[in-house]
């Protein structure tokens, strides 16, 4: 059933309706015993506006802490939507972007096209087709208008460290660090980079028997349109109630594809929200959407890989040296708060085998915000800017962990790391 709304795109009306939202919804919450009514005007603007906002909301939708403990279940309710059913374009309108962009009628282009979308989300939604060889594919195609959407946002500054703000405080993120997620936002509109990245991970897990990266159709690819072949798969949440067995070899795969990825190849795949997942009961996890990659590379991955080996080795003294190398400190309060921050997100190590739960994620996002209540407004704690391509690394620990923690299972995560690296030949 189709969910079509009309996209707002430029910069002051989509300022007012985010503002609107955030007024209601702070009058909600006082008025209201539980938040439905705030997390259901949430849910309903966001998903209108698509874009930035709409990412806002999906990260609301399952990261944990991020919304007080007694509107949580209201708030994941309303706003799960939005990760894979955001309100929709008309089919015309997703019909001109791709006969423009592939220079071809869609009836030439694909044998068979699904006008009704399965999956809709921030940036574009996804039609089923079938190729002129019987191949079933997924065609990703961005809703129109929403490159000036997205770019309104970002040049909203209020909406910019809005969104900015869930995963770190804002003083902590310099004109450097917002550029750079700038970038990273403006990235996500070029299907044919994604379609680059994605061909990059699936070579990288090439013959590995349970992490799949489908296949792209690169002659069916611009940059507002993404081919794949079309993958199936359960969601996190039926995931959640399959035995405990399966459900560690999952959690393993995902800590598997993670680390490869940051520690082997030197790419972060950091948009890690449920709907890029697809589980199967044979064990195998289908991975979802590259068009957020964090590059990992040069100084950084020695820094990262020395983080990774000390907390594997429970050498608090190296894993403490390698925190402030890697996050620039120099002394005092700050640094002695985020070092500890940072020994606290490598716990699943630390103390591994290790259950990552819904309490610990939610915990990690609070140190966040105790740490600026304790020294950002303090002239003497000795504070830093965050580095630049540090921001998203709390997306990895924020929103990979409350993946981790709905699979509610202990595992041996040093283990796992231990061997991925010992396969790849980089153990340090």
């Amino acid at each position: 059933m189709t969910n079509e709304r009309k996209l707002p795109e430029g910069r002051l009306g989509r300022l007012v309706k985010m503002a609107g939202v955030g007024a209601r919804t702070g009058a909600s919450l006082l008025l209201s015993r539980d938040g439905e009514g705030a997390a259901q005007q949430a849910a309903e603007v966001l998903g209108t506006l698509r874009g930035l906002a709409a990412k806002a909301g999906q990260m609301v939708s399952y990261v944990d802490g991020l919304v007080p403990e007694t509107h949580r279940v209201s708030y994941e309710t309303a706003l799960r939507t939005l990760r894979t059913a955001a309100p929709t374009s008309s089919p015309a309108a997703i019909r001109a972007v791709v006969e423009e962009d592939l220079g071809a009628p869609i009836g030439d282009l694909f044998a068979r096209w699904e006008e009704e979308p399965f999956a809709s989300a921030s940036i574009g939604q996804v039609h089923r087709a079938t190729l002129v060889d019987g191949r079933d594919v997924a065609v990703k195609v961005q809703h129109p208008g929403i490159a000036r959407a997205v770019e309104s946002d970002l040049e909203n500054a209020s909406v910019l460290q809005g969104l900015v703000g869930a995963l770190a405080p804002r003083e902590l993120n310099t004109k450097a660090v917002l550029d750079e997620v700038k970038m990273r936002f403006r990235e996500e509109l070029d299907y044919t980079l994604e379609a680059t990245r994605q061909a990059q991970f699936r070579a990288l897990f090439a013959g590995d028997p349970e992490i799949h990266v489908p296949a792209v159709i690169e002659d069916r690819v611009s940059r507002r349109v993404l081919t794949a072949e079309l993958v199936h798969g359960i969601s996190l949440e039926d995931a959640a109630t399959h035995d405990v067995d399966l459900r560690r070899r999952w959690a393993e795969t995902l800590w598997r594809f993670v680390f490869t990825g940051n520690l082997v190849g030197g790419m972060f795949n950091a948009d890690p929200h449920p709907g890029n997942y697809l589980f199967r009961t044979d064990g195998t996890i289908s991975f979802l959407d590259f068009g957020c990659v964090q590059p990992i590379e040069g100084e950084r991955m020695i820094h990262a890989r020395g983080l990774h080996t000390a907390a594997r080795e429970r050498d608090e003294a190296a894993f403490a040296r390698w925190a402030k190398a890697i996050l620039a400190t120099h002394g005092g309060r700050y640094e002695e708060l985020a070092v500890a921050h940072s020994r606290r997100c490598f716990e699943p190590l630390f103390s591994s085998p290790f259950r990552i739960t819904r309490d610990f994620v939610a915990s990690l996002v609070n140190d966040m915000r105790h740490m600026k209540d304790a020294v950002l407004l303090k002239k003497d704690s000795g504070f830093v800017p965050l580095p630049s391509g540090m921001l998203f690394m709390n997306r990895l620990h924020f929103g990979f962990y409350s993946v981790l923690a709905r699979l509610d299972v202990e595992v041996d995560y040093a283990a796992v790391e231990a061997r991925l690296l010992e396969a790849a030949g980089v153990l340090t």
